[in-house]
């Protein structure tokens, strides 16, 4: 089942300079493995040493926080997006 991942600019050097992505998956974790085998080199700016997402990576399926759901286990279907989205922090 083909989902769209959406990619932030800082990662699009992964994905030839695309902001979207498909690729197939049963859950959050299957699509970021296929996203790795076709934008090279993405996983080790989402995943740290021990193999967890990294803190300052947010995903999120439809809209919805994937914290907030099953984590990675969260399960999707054909015509999902799932995005991609890296933490922002700043302040005075």
């Amino acid at each position: 089942m083909a989902v769209v991942v959406r990619i932030p600019t800082p990662l699009q050097e992964f994905s030839q300079q695309k902001d979207a992505v498909e690729v197939e998956g049963e859950t959050v974790k299957d699509v970021l493995a296929s996203l790795d085998k076709k934008c090279t080199g993405i996983r080790q700016r989402l995943y740290d040493e021990q193999g967890k997402l990294r803190r300052f990576v947010n995903i999120y399926v439809n809209q919805e926080d994937i914290r907030f759901l099953q984590g990675e286990g969260t399960k999707v279907k054909g015509g999902d997006e799932v995005s991609i989205v890296p933490a922002i922090a700043g302040g005075r």
